[in-house]
């Protein structure tokens, strides 16, 4: 079914006023109570688990992350860096007898150091604010401080993130009218009415409702990985132009009840961003009045490309977070199976 909201035209000159308008439109203030701290993950129940888990036919599965290591697409900003990993022991050290263990027994051991939203991600109720407000109307310094997130913190939702997962390859759906095929130029702005189609394209396994964990794919990682092939590296996949939600799907986003939404680029929503001066406002609205959770830099391919085959765009999808207690994201390995 087509969702149609009466939504004013977006004016670049003003973002202050359409993200207050859309964030008094969209507000999930009070829905789910004064303590609640799932947000719309409140919408993804026992029932809709069942319904995820009903999905698996074939035992098919597909990792939709990107890997982590030193050779992604992180540039620094904002101290983003890269996955560092280190080796703690190796087998040259068994080998050399220097671990202390008895009767020959030797092992490897690793550690990693990596910002959290480095590479394949969630991005949890505490990472975006509104004027110092956070998700249900909290003040943000009564939320995160220097020791994390005491309240939203994204181990509340460990246990959560299970159920229907559905496929909108928008990038297949509309790319060929760009002359890239399965593929969204960087800078295009996917309104409802993109989202609308590339469902009726899609067909019926392809609806989009309450407590479903939505996948966007643009194409932007194929267009980067191309690149990497080429040997010119990742550009700027993270954090320059991209393809992305429009802010004008606030509404949309809202009004479908949808349990989490991700994609397959760094920022999720369209960059540049469609007003003059402008960093996320989408994030804005999304997280602190929403409570929607958004995942970034997931790798959609193999999917989109198996649902293409089949025509089934819908699937079981487990995509728990790491749960690092007081993080406000947190690295995510989703496993659709179909």
């Amino acid at each position: 079914m087509t969702r149609t909201t009466d939504v004013p035209a977006l004016d670049p000159t003003d973002p202050e006023g359409a993200i207050a308008a859309a964030a008094k439109r969209c507000s999930n203030w009070g829905r789910w109570g004064a303590e609640d701290v799932l947000g719309t993950l409140n919408f993804l129940t026992e029932d809709k688990r069942v319904e995820g888990a009903r999905l698996v036919r074939r035992g098919v599965t597909f990792s939709l992350s990107q890997r982590f290591d030193a050779d992604g697409p992180q540039k620094g900003w904002r101290r983003r860096t890269n996955p560092v990993h280190t080796m703690l022991d190796t087998g040259t050290d068994a080998e050399r007898g220097v671990q202390g263990f008895p009767h020959g027994i030797g092992g490897a051991d690793d550690v990693i150091a990596m910002p959290l939203q480095a590479s394949t991600q969630w991005d949890g109720l505490g990472h975006i604010f509104d004027h110092g407000d956070a998700w249900n109307g909290r003040r943000a310094g009564d939320v995160v401080t220097s020791l994390g997130d005491a309240v939203t913190g994204i181990e509340t939702v460990a246990d959560r993130m299970a159920g229907r997962g559905v496929l909108l390859d928008v990038g297949r759906a509309i790319g060929e009218q760009f002359g890239t095929p399965g593929e969204l130029p960087d800078g295009f702005a996917i309104t409802p009415a993109h989202l609308e189609a590339t469902i009726a394209a899609q067909g019926g396994t392809a609806r989009v409702g309450r407590g479903d964990l939505l996948c966007v794919r643009t194409g932007q990682l194929t267009r980067a990985r191309r690149s990497l092939a080429a040997g010119t590296g990742w550009g700027d996949y993270a954090g320059g132009p991209a393809p992305g939600l429009s802010f004008t799907t606030a509404d949309w986003l809202h009004a479908t009840e949808i349990a989490g939404v991700a994609t397959d680029t760094w920022g999720f929503e369209v960059r540049p961003n469609e007003f003059d001066v402008a960093f996320q406002p989408l994030h804005q609205v999304a997280i602190p009045h929403i409570g929607l959770f958004l995942g970034e830099l997931w790798d959609l391919d193999a999917l989109a490309a198996d649902c293409a085959d089949d025509g089934v765009w819908e699937f079981s999808l487990t995509a728990a977070p790491l749960p690092v207690t007081g993080a406000v994201g947190a690295p995510v390995n989703p496993i659709a199976v179909k």
